[in-house]
Order: C-alpha cells, then structure tokens, then sequence
C-alpha cells in the first residue's frame, strides 16, 4: 500500500521532489533535507497532500 508524495521546499515553497511511501508505516508527513534548485542550498522539504 504504497503512495505517491510531493515534497515541497519550506523556504521557496516549490513542489521540486516526489517520492513514495507506504501509508500504513509512516502516518504523519515526511520531512527530509534536500537540495532545493530554487534556493540553491539544501532545505527541509515536507510532504504536501
């Protein structure tokens, strides 16, 4: 029971990664730091719905 995200940058607030993630494990938002091409600089990227 996989899922498709979107992970949105917290600064620039650009939709710039998907990722997958199974519903029944994770039940709250992923927050990962990746690089944001926007900001030019790694970031904290949440989950959108």
């Amino acid at each position: 029971m996989r899922i498709i995200i979107n992970m949105e940058c917290t600064d620039c607030k650009r939709r710039n990664y998907t990722s997958s993630k199974n519903k029944q494990n994770d039940t709250g938002r992923i927050e990962l730091k990746k690089y944001c091409p926007g900001c030019r600089k790694h970031t904290t990227h949440k989950e959108t719905r």
